[in-house]
């Protein structure tokens, strides 16, 4: 089959839908790309319009692959139903993990919001929570590159902001395909950009409750950082030697099934 023409998507600017791309045209070390409408990353989709949900039911997607856990669904609602699509909740963190941290961001006064993130604080809660999710997620991610592998191409990858658990196993599966790791860093700080940031929750919308000084505190967990991703990694190179162990001891995949999400998810040769 003579080899079809890839042509870049114009990405999108979706109503309801936050942060939403497609990862095509990122190079691999071996010279190969992504391709195109293979591989999307977005927010949550309960919120999306109709006309959202028609631009998704468009993108041929076998598989959404949602990473949100029961309490994230509770707060933002339930996906919107795309037709032929099969949708598989796989959580990659706890509904109790730090409900009472959440419940004072959103509700929390200057003075809690100080206590609770400045001075570092913030920052290091969301580096131990990528560090989590490497060591204590690897069934999670071995099953979705499994997935990947077999038959849930074109997917797409969503968490409620589609920043950190699905900006994570994005990477994750780029890694897998030998994606430059400076490719995908700089796909994942993608998600500061102003129309795909999530926007922040707060119960206090008065200047003082969304004040300077409260947007800093709370932007370490609303913003993409690059340690957040460094951290990731460096966890996988100390826990199993190197990322290329991590991705075969870790989340056991073989040459095989590392040949085949080559060959779905990357340009050929």
């Amino acid at each position: 089959m003579p080899q079809q023409p890839q042509i870049p998507s114009t990405e999108p600017e979706l109503a309801g839908v936050r942060n939403f791309r497609d990862v095509g045209g990122l190079p691999t070390a071996d010279g190969r790309r992504v391709r195109y409408g293979r591989l999307f990353r977005s927010g949550h989709l309960a919120h999306a319009t109709a006309e959202d949900t028609a631009f998704l039911g468009g993108l041929g997607l076998h598989t959404i692959f949602d990473f949100r856990n029961a309490a994230d669904r509770r707060l933002d609602g339930l996906d919107v139903e795309l037709p032929g699509v099969r949708n598989l909740s796989i959580p990659l963190s706890d509904p109790a993990d730090g409900a009472e941290f959440w419940r004072m961001v959103r509700d929390g006064d200057l003075d809690q919001l100080r206590s609770l993130l400045a001075d570092g604080k913030g920052v290091n809660r969301m580096i131990a929570s990528y560090r989590s999710i490497v060591l204590e997620r690897t069934a999670e991610h071995s099953r979705v590159l499994h997935a990947l592998a077999e038959d849930s191409v074109p997917a797409l990858m969503h968490c409620a902001a589609g920043k950190d658990r699905a900006g994570l196993s994005i990477a994750v599966s780029l890694l897998a395909v030998g994606v430059e790791r400076e490719a995908i860093e700089a796909d994942y700080l993608k998600s500061n950009d102003a129309h795909r940031r999530y926007r922040i929750r707060r119960n206090d919308t008065s200047a003082d409750g969304m004040s300077a000084e409260v947007l800093e505190l709370l932007n370490p967990l609303f913003g993409a950082h690059a340690d957040y991703l460094s951290a990731a990694f460096t966890t996988m190179e100390e826990t199993w030697g190197s990322t290329e162990r991590y991705l075969s001891e870790g989340l056991g995949l073989t040459a095989g099934t590392r040949e085949r999400l080559r060959d779905r998810l990357l340009d050929t040769v």
